[in-house]
């Protein structure tokens, strides 16, 4: 049995997660998802909208994911050492200093990395962009 793992902030959930979450599991049999605590998130990105149990639940939810555990640090490093899965599934929207420390220590333990593609016009940050935007052409609007 071949245990992939992969790891998401799963703030807004969008078609982009389900992607990355379906990719991974087609690479093995067994899908353990973690999700960034808000204080992990917050190292690298704003606080997530969603709250981290409300994200937990959502991404346990989904037919793919078979197993959901917190990531307490934005690095996937400690949950993969823990976790000892066969593949690591990462995403293209890493930076390559961070990917190379992962792939070292994957390595080190055996683990093979996939890295799949990260779709940018699908993500919580551009969601929230566009929500705003029509908030303020609706008081735009509403004040001609």
């Amino acid at each position: 049995m071949k245990i992939v793992f992969a790891y998401l902030v799963g703030d807004i959930l969008h078609d982009g997660h389900i992607l990355h979450l379906e990719n991974a599991k087609a690479l093995g049999d067994k899908l353990i998802a973690s999700v960034l605590t808000d204080k992990a998130t917050m190292s690298k990105k704003p606080k997530p909208t969603i709250s981290f149990s409300e994200r937990m639940r959502l991404v346990k939810a989904l037919k793919c994911v078979d197993c959901v555990v917190a990531q307490t640090e934005y690095s996937p490093i400690k949950n993969l050492k823990a976790i000892n899965p066969d593949i690591l599934a990462e995403s293209t929207s890493h930076s390559k200093s961070d990917l190379k420390k992962t792939m070292k220590v994957a390595k080190q333990i055996g683990c093979r990395v996939v890295v799949l593609p990260y779709f940018p016009e699908q993500s919580s940050t551009s969601i929230k962009n566009k929500i705003k935007q029509t908030g303020k052409n609706e008081k735009r609007r509403i004040k001609k």
